[in-house]
């Protein structure tokens, strides 16, 4: 389950400017070639066992303007990013098994970013969707970044059977934000597993197993 299929506003207003919250939406494996390979070849996978047509993936990022600043917030692998920089980390969770976790190869964080950079932001679809532009909701967001739960990536949440990601991240940080999400979903045809995951989390489902 992924994101409603109505199509979001998509407008030119920049996250640079005061009081704003942005979503975009960015193919899965943009800028790497192992990425892409693999989660096309997953996709296949998954869309043959449910008996649809495979679908183009994205992953979600935000970025929160707020008292002169611009915050890049998403989940990404430990390892990636500059290792010589504050990158605003709030959270850290293992990937695949919790156990793996003992290894930086196999563990996330959760970026609040001030002033960062979003690395594939070249390749991002459909332009920055404005889904909030006041100073108390890009601060509700900033504060609940601190708050997101550190489940396992790649585990099912139920009453889901969608998995912990980085979508799950920014849907749960929407939905925890009190912003609208009624016609938020990927540009037209694609799918943004995850999303229905933190959905669930944050209106209070167990997670169960997922931790």
């Amino acid at each position: 389950m992924t994101a409603p299929h109505a199509a979001p506003h998509s407008d030119a207003r920049g996250a640079g400017e005061a009081g704003a919250v942005v979503l975009w939406w960015l193919p899965v494996g943009a800028g790497g070639h192992v990425v892409r390979h693999t989660s096309r070849w997953w996709e296949l996978v998954d869309a043959c066992r449910a008996h649809r047509a495979p679908q183009p993936l994205f992953h979600a990022a935000l970025e929160a303007s707020t008292d002169g600043h611009r915050y890049i917030i998403e989940m990404a692998p430990q390892w990636a990013g500059p290792k010589d920089e504050d990158r605003g980390v709030v959270v850290t969770g293992p990937v695949g098994l919790r156990v793996l976790g003992r290894s930086s190869l196999f563990r996330y964080e959760v970026r609040c970013w001030r002033d960062g950079t979003l690395p594939d932001r070249e390749w991002a679809v459909g332009g920055p969707v404005t889904v909030a532009d006041d100073e108390g909701t890009a601060r509700s967001l900033l504060r609940h970044t601190r708050e997101v739960p550190a489940l396992t990536w790649g585990r099912q949440v139920p009453p889901t059977k969608d998995m912990w990601n980085s979508n799950s991240l920014v849907s749960w940080l929407l939905r925890v934000s009190g912003v609208p999400l009624a016609g938020l979903s990927p540009p037209t045809g694609g799918r943004a597993p995850g999303w229905a995951a933190g959905l669930a989390l944050a209106a209070g489902e167990r997670a169960g197993p997922t931790d």
